[in-house]
């Protein structure tokens, strides 16, 4: 967690109660406990206790943390099992203020499950090795300590942000991943190691699953769901991180929504989309031309229009649904909200609401289904949409042409044959969306086209 030299030795130490072996400790400042190399548990407990005070919503994950010592870990680190090994030597050196810190730090890697994410995009993105290992553990420390530290949490030295990287505050691991790699900048974190709870990969020291004192899955997600209902109970008092991720806890992500997200910014990174040509930067080409000032093609964070349909057939709860598929749809594509505008449509379309909180957008409708009106004004709107996302249960005529930009729909799962073909007729039910639309079936075994 800080960049002190950790203490080292030749053997881990783990048991119920903190113990000592009798092997040489070597540290920087001289040990402070009652025993040369022991681990000081009242300074450790009392910054424990100072953590959950400043920082209530934390208590309950605090004390499901087991405390382990190990003489292998250079400051303090946690398993994916909720065991934190700390080292004695790091605890004699550290002010209790700043242990308060580092138990914080610690606590959120398990309760934002970092371990599993990581195993996640190393699997997806072919990442393998402790180099790769260790950018994840610097990238998920950016996404706690950007806001984690503060009102009455004292940051620790040698903390990671996102700023040493040159990077910006407010985004996840996931992203900060793509934005760096090891180098220089990364030189002095190269001591950094928060255990298989950071990053996933076992370490020699862990105890691994069959160890003592470890939480089982429905302990662990037990103490998620009553630290996410601490936060929302008093959502003013916790930052804006912690928020979010409480509310995804709450509405975790599901293989379908993973699919939709990943629709989406296939859409908006494809050719033409969220392109444009810019005079800020002249073409390589104006050297050909001496003279004449060409413009280059530049790329810009993509706009997308959200079509929902409230007709009669969309339930109260799709309709929910839709609004949380509302809120993804935006982080998909960077977390720019003012690039996303929401068109509630039934029979016909109305205002194009530009996205702000997701909850203030008003779905009135309840009539019939003509999601027709629903494309007409998203092309409409000014500047006109690089993706239109389209979130209905299919039963609507669909336009007879393809939009002049990529179209992802969002489709509510329905059992029904076409029994008329005759738009206008009660019984009409058409077939699938169109082939140019990229379909992806919502709240069903994950499937997309």
């Amino acid at each position: 967690m800080t960049a002190d030299a950790p203490g080292t030795a030749d053997v881990p130490v783990t048991a119920d109660e903190p113990v000592t072996a009798d092997v040489p400790v070597t540290m920087d400042a001289p040990v402070t406990a009652d025993a040369p190399g022991t681990l000081d548990l009242d300074k450790l407990f009392a910054a424990r206790l100072h953590a959950a005070r400043v920082r209530p919503y934390l208590a309950t994950a605090l004390f499901a943390l087991h405390t382990v010592e190990s003489r292998l870990v250079p400051t303090m680190a946690v398993d994916k099992y909720w065991r934190c090994y700390v080292s004695p030597a790091f605890v004699d050196r550290t002010p209790v203020e700043e242990l308060a810190g580092v138990w914080v730090h610690e606590v959120s890697h398990l309760l934002r499950d970092h371990h599993g994410r990581s195993d996640r995009v190393a699997r997806e993105r072919g990442l393998t090795g402790p180099g790769e290992r260790l950018r994840m553990n610097i990238a998920a420390d950016c996404e706690i300590n950007d806001d984690v530290f503060g009102q009455g949490l004292l940051r620790p030295r040698g903390a990671v942000r996102p700023s040493s990287l040159k990077l910006p505050e407010g985004e996840l691991m996931e992203d900060y991943l793509r934005q760096f790699r090891l180098g220089p900048r990364t030189q002095s974190m190269s001591w950094l190691d928060c255990g298989s709870g950071a990053d996933g990969l076992d370490r020699e020291w862990d105890m691994g699953p069959d160890g003592a004192h470890g939480l089982s899955a429905q302990e662990r997600d037990a103490v998620r769901f009553r630290v996410a209902q601490g936060i929302t109970a008093r959502p003013g008092d916790t930052p804006k991180g912690w928020r979010r991720w409480a509310e995804e806890v709450f509405h975790p992500p599901l293989p379908w929504r993973q699919l939709l997200g990943a629709a989406v910014r296939s859409a908006a990174s494809g050719s033409g989309a969220g392109e444009d040509y810019t005079y800020g930067r002249p073409s390589r080409r104006s050297a050909a031309l001496p003279g004449a000032v060409l413009p280059s093609l530049r790329r810009r964070p993509p706009r997308v229009s959200v079509v929902i349909d409230t007709s009669g057939s969309v339930s109260d709860a799709e309709l929910g649904s839709a609004l949380l598929e509302v809120a993804a749809i935006s982080r998909a594509v960077g977390g720019r909200r003012d690039l996303v505008t929401v068109v509630p449509c039934d029979a016909a379309a109305r205002i194009a609401h530009p996205l702000c909180r997701a909850e203030g957008i008003p779905l009135v409708g309840g009539g019939g289904t003509n999601l027709r009106t629903g494309f007409a004004k998203a092309l409409a709107t000014r500047p006109r949409p690089d993706v239109i996302v389209v979130l209905t249960d299919g039963q609507t005529p669909w336009p007879g042409t393809r939009p002049p930009c990529r179209t992802v729909v969002g489709l509510f799962p329905r059992q029904h044959a076409a029994r008329s073909y005759d738009e206008s007729s009660s019984e009409y039910a058409p077939g699938l969306p169109p082939a140019w639309a990229r379909v992806v079936n919502i709240g069903s075994t994950p499937a997309a086209r």
